[in-house]
């Protein structure tokens, strides 16, 4: 009776063990994210930069963003990589497969319009045989365009066509219409506004990547290449074209998020920091030990 019972014991315990494994493989437990609400107001949702789970949620990314209850989650899995969408509760509702080692991810005000950059490698037409895909997903509809770099660019008042172009680091309007990213060609960067429904961009200011727009839909943050080849926050006013570095003097390559419509926030080594958006101020220590940092309001 005594070994009977050490037996079932054991069995148990390795069942469970066994159980612990395959949720961790499928990067879900829903019995410890019952309570996780992507869409709850007022909280930050980061990546936890140890781990690599979002935290408060049993799901592990490499890049992460939310907005309005609707999350992305760019994975590699095996050699692949994928890009995950979930809901407010992180239940995974669609799985894109991408091509590609994840870099940045960006989800519109409404939810509803996704992008993804990943970096790729073997374009013929770049020397160093490295380059960028970047996605859209409109998950309404379900279209998905895997790269965008076919889309008609307004250069100088000009059609512009060049072998290699690249975006990455797309920022949506809250109309899920306009958006901004960042183009690459001929060694150089340039600021770009977009237009969903009509498909064509047009350059705005050479130098500046990754940009992300405020709430309000007024203001710009990018980071800008400076000498000795770090790069600079900037914010930019879309009325007046008007630029101002921030107060963050570190070299920072992230795609800033805002926390609210006077404060940006940024991955700085291994955690994330605040600034003021206006220039004034001095950066802040944020959250330790974090990235991806989304404000959910």
């Amino acid at each position: 009776m005594r070994k009977a019972l050490i037996l079932a014991v054991t069995l148990l315990v390795l069942g469970g063990g066994a159980l612990f494994y395959a949720v961790r493989a499928a990067r879900v437990a829903p019995a410890q994210e019952a309570a996780f609400d992507l869409a709850r107001p007022g909280q930050i949702v980061v990546r936890d930069h140890a781990s690599g789970f979002v935290r408060g949620s049993r799901t592990r990314c490499e890049r992460f963003a939310t907005a309005a209850g609707t999350g992305v989650c760019l994975v590699t899995e095996v050699a692949k990589t994928y890009a995950l969408v979930v809901d407010r509760s992180m239940k995974q509702t669609r799985r894109l497969h991408i091509a590609g080692i994840p870099s940045r991810a960006r989800v519109s005000p409404t939810g509803r319009m996704i992008s993804w950059t990943v970096f790729v490698t073997g374009d013929s037409y770049n020397k160093g045989g490295f380059s960028t895909w970047t996605g859209i997903l409109d998950n309404r509809t379900g279209y998905a365009i895997t790269n965008m770099e076919e889309i008609p660019l307004t250069k100088d008042g000009r059609r512009y066509h060049s072998a290699d172009v690249n975006y990455w680091g797309v920022t949506f309007a809250g109309d899920d219409n306009r958006f901004y990213a960042t183009v690459s060609t001929r060694g150089k960067t340039y600021l770009v506004e977009g237009d969903y429904g009509r498909w064509q961009a047009r350059v705005l200011r050479e130098n500046a990547e990754c940009p992300s727009l405020s709430p309000d839909g007024r203001r710009l943050v990018f980071k800008k290449l400076m000498p000795g080849g770090r790069w600079r926050l900037h914010g930019l006013d879309l009325a007046s074209m008007k630029e101002t570095p921030l107060a963050e003097p570190a070299h920072v390559d992230d795609q800033a998020a805002w926390l609210d419509d006077r404060t940006v926030m940024y991955a700085k080594g291994p955690d994330v920091w605040a600034v003021p958006a206006d220039g004034t101020g001095a950066p802040r220590l944020l959250v330790a030990n974090a990235s991806s940092p989304t404000a959910v309001r």
